[in-house]
């Protein structure tokens, strides 16, 4: 399968070149020319599999022409070492949660994945790869630890200062080996133009092999699509979805995760309608409401993970529905939520269902409850462990409420390791060619 740049000005690619280029020459975001769609009888059966059977034929629908059945089976298999469950929140909404990998987030199957695949396409290669990644919070966790150790492979974590949870900076600055982080005065968006900018500067690129592992590279983003089939496979052998039209909340910051919902759809996937739910930082919200897409600079907010003022993936969204607002915006429906109304939802639902969410959940479970009708059944994503966002949680349900895992203690007791850096590209690029020559 051939992969062809949202902006459609420059040839298409192999996987490979996809995978290993990150960003298209022209600026634009890869996309593969086909999506395959299941036939009922999948669909008949999918109670019948269980997450990493599901996973490994969705993944054949899209990198079995490059990727030999075997050597996919094993990256699915090695990347998918812990389960996604299903947990029933309500009568009618379900809780899908995605924090039970390495990092406690929903960034560990993505990033997984693509440490396997890079490995698999760069197994003869004798350059060392310069993997890129902006992060707003478990991006860069889930990065680091997916590629930890790897060989020939070298990460560099861009985050902004002071605006990640501490758990979530001790989950990429405490790791040394092959990771490096850089702690940028300035939001995600400059964390996202540095890495963006550096894929489309020639000296850079003739000096060092760079990639990205954000989700605007189709090996972190495509393998999201694999739990929603999941989810899906879960209700459908509860019996829940009997009569009633699936609806999916989705916490959405650059969108990767929604996008990846998308696909899913596209696929086959019986969802009537995505839910996105954003944060204060609204600029798809306001998209959704007017047709009118303006990029602003990012808030901080509880929700960090989502503090995005111009989400990359959106313009994936926007070429698989022909930039069609009346297209996107009926298939997707729009929610924002503040601060304090996140706080009054974790509250809410623990008070309620003596259930736990972290920020990025609550907003999702709360867009789920402010949308669901009869003969509808509910899945938000459950992003992140509340753990990594101790203080805000407890902070509403009460103190020692959250048990934190063995692993997140692990992080916090390791020296943190991590470089300065201003938000000027000259600097950052000279950082990068003095790096490369070590």
């Amino acid at each position: 399968m051939r992969y062809y740049s949202t902006n459609k000005n420059t040839p298409e690619v192999t996987l490979k070149e996809a995978v290993i280029k990150g960003l298209a020459a022209d600026k634009g975001l890869f996309m593969p020319e086909k999506i395959k769609k299941f036939d009922t009888a999948f669909f008949a059966d999918i109670n019948k599999y269980d997450f990493r059977e599901i996973s490994l034929k969705v993944a054949s629908s899209f990198f079995e022409e490059e990727i030999e059945s075997e050597n996919l089976r094993e990256i699915v298999f090695d990347t998918l070492q812990f389960d996604c469950p299903v947990i029933k929140v309500s009568d009618q909404i379900y809780s899908l949660e995605l924090f039970h990998g390495p990092t406690l987030a929903f960034k560990d199957i993505g990033a997984r994945f693509m440490a396997r695949l890079l490995r698999y396409f760069l197994h003869d290669n004798e350059q060392r790869v310069n993997v890129l990644v902006a992060t707003s919070g478990d991006t860069g966790s889930a990065v680091a630890n997916g590629f930890l150790g790897v060989e020939g492979i070298h990460v560099f974590v861009l985050y902004p200062e002071g605006k990640v949870s501490r758990i979530q900076e001790s989950q990429f600055t405490t790791l040394g080996q092959n990771i490096t982080a850089l702690e940028v005065r300035g939001t995600f968006d400059d964390c996202q133009r540095l890495v963006k900018s550096a894929f489309l500067d020639d000296e850079l690129n003739s000096k060092m092999l760079l990639t990205s592992a954000n989700s605007i590279n189709v090996a972190r983003f495509l393998p999201q699509t694999f739990y929603y089939f999941n989810a899906y496979a879960r209700l459908k052998k509860a019996g829940v979805l009997d009569g009633k039209d699936l609806i999916i909340s989705v916490p959405s910051g650059n969108f990767g995760n929604l996008t990846a919902g998308l696909f899913a759809r596209k696929m086959g996937l019986p969802v009537k309608h995505f839910l996105a739910a954003n944060n204060a930082n609204d600029v798809v919200y306001k998209y959704l409401k007017t047709g009118s897409y303006k990029p602003v600079n990012s808030v901080e907010t509880l929700a960090n993970a989502m503090d995005v003022g111009d989400p990359s993936n959106f313009a994936r969204i926007l070429d698989l529905y022909d930039n069609s607002h009346h297209k996107i915006s009926k298939i997707i429906k729009g929610f924002r939520y503040y601060d304090d109304q996140i706080k009054a939802t974790i509250k809410k639902v623990y008070s309620q269902y003596g259930y736990i969410c972290d920020p990025h959940g609550a907003c999702g479970y709360q867009a789920m409850e402010d949308y669901i009708s009869t003969n509808q059944a509910g899945v938000f994503l459950e992003t992140a462990h509340p753990a990594k966002f101790k203080e805000t949680v407890e902070s509403v349900v009460g103190d020692g409420i959250v048990e934190m895992p063995e692993r997140l203690k692990s992080f916090l007791k390791a020296d943190k390791q991590s470089v300065p850096m201003k938000s000027d590209f000259n600097k950052f690029k000279r950082f990068l060619l003095s790096y490369g020559k070590v």
